[in-house]
């Protein structure tokens, strides 16, 4: 993840966001993953980075860019 990129994961029993780059989730922690990805997605969208949202078991389920997009991506 770039410096600045929003994770949303999971840890002790909740749903939580972070910063890249830093160890502590910001905001509140969250019961459904759902919610915390709608919280997630605001600072991402603001600060037009990437978003990160992971599953349950730690592995990247997707990732949303909301800036810094090359335009010319051949696919």
């Amino acid at each position: 993840m770039a410096q600045g990129d929003i994770e949303t994961y999971y840890e002790d029993g909740a749903w939580k966001n972070k910063r890249e780059g830093t160890d502590r989730a910001f905001g509140a922690s969250y019961n459904t993953k759902e919610d915390a990805v709608t919280a997630g997605r605001e600072p991402a969208q603001a600060d037009k980075v990437e978003h990160v949202i992971k599953n349950q078991d730690g592995q990247i389920g997707s990732k949303n860019s909301y800036g810094n997009d090359p335009r010319n991506v051949p696919g």
